[in-house]
């Protein structure tokens, strides 16, 4: 398996100014960097791409759909650019080398509209991502699509629903996400959940239930061990953990105290937890 680290503790971009982060990443001993891809200025993912390969480090991208770029929205032009949009960032992940492209990559972050989804809603996801699917080959990058919990989704809440979805989309490119913070709400049993993924599980956020230094909270991570095991799962196991410095960022997580000193170190103790607690057991 391999260890990143996302870049979300530091910015809500993807630039230069992430270059010395980039330096301390690879002197920590993680393996890659999660970029926030949002913008789609292709000579900055090119020269953040050629960083990255200078410090032998790999990466993933994240991203979300906003209101004006929804996948499930009932009007044409919207779900049209939800699909643009993710396009856009499958383009920029392979420009920047990065091999995943993760996130929830549905309906926005944080919509909650009284009710559950609808089946035109998910006939609309499943739609989208059908399109999608070709481009993320062409790119040569996997799409992660990521279940939340019931207070930033109505959605899919579960991995079994998310399962649903991407095997009904059926495109070898389109799989799923496990998030230990959003399971660890939603999931009755995080063992069971996580073998509920199955094949199409290809990529893991490692978040504790406060967001703050993994291995310091409530999260089965033994539970979560035994489940990756069985299913000889070898992709990313890679650290999202929130903290102030980044207002956007903190107010979209919801982040209004502060959960640790400072991101070095989240970055530090997490990949220690990560290697004495995890990769033991795993690899």
């Amino acid at each position: 398996m391999k260890l990143g680290l996302n870049a979300f503790l530091w910015s809500g971009q993807t630039d230069e100014s992430l270059f010395g982060v980039f330096e301390k990443i690879k002197k920590w001993g993680y393996d890659g960097v999660e970029l926030p891809l949002f913008h789609t200025k292709e000579d900055v993912y090119g020269r953040v791409g050629e960083k990255l390969k200078s410090l032998g480090l790999k990466a993933t991208g994240c991203t979300v759909c906003s209101p004006q770029a929804n996948l499930i929205s009932d009007a044409p032009e919207v779900r049209a650019a939800g699909v643009k949009h993710l396009k856009d960032m499958l383009r920029m992940c392979n420009i920047a080398g990065a091999e995943v492209l993760c996130g929830p990559l549905g309906p926005p972050l944080g919509q909650l509209v009284g009710r559950p989804r609808t089946q035109d809603e998910w006939t609309r996801a499943v739609d989208g991502l059908k399109e999608i699917g070709p481009h993320a080959e062409a790119m040569k990058v996997t799409v992660a699509v990521e279940y939340l919990n019931r207070f930033e989704t109505y959605f899919i809440n579960t991995a079994a629903d998310m399962k649903a979805l991407v095997s009904q989309v059926d495109h070898p490119r389109i799989r799923m996400m496990y998030d230990t913070f959003h399971a660890n709400i939603e999931e009755k049993s995080t063992y069971k959940s996580v073998k509920t993924c199955g094949k199409y599980l290809a990529h893991v956020h490692i978040s504790e239930n406060d967001r703050g230094i993994p291995g310091t909270g409530r999260v089965p991570w033994n539970e979560l061990a035994k489940g990756l095991k069985e299913l000889k799962y070898d992709g990313w196991l890679t650290i999202e953990s929130f903290g102030t410095a980044v207002p956007e960022i903190a107010a979209a997580a919801a982040i209004w105290r502060p959960l640790f000193k400072d991101n070095d170190e989240v970055a530090k103790k997490g990949i220690k937890f990560l290697k004495e607690a995890l990769a033991k057991k795993i690899r």
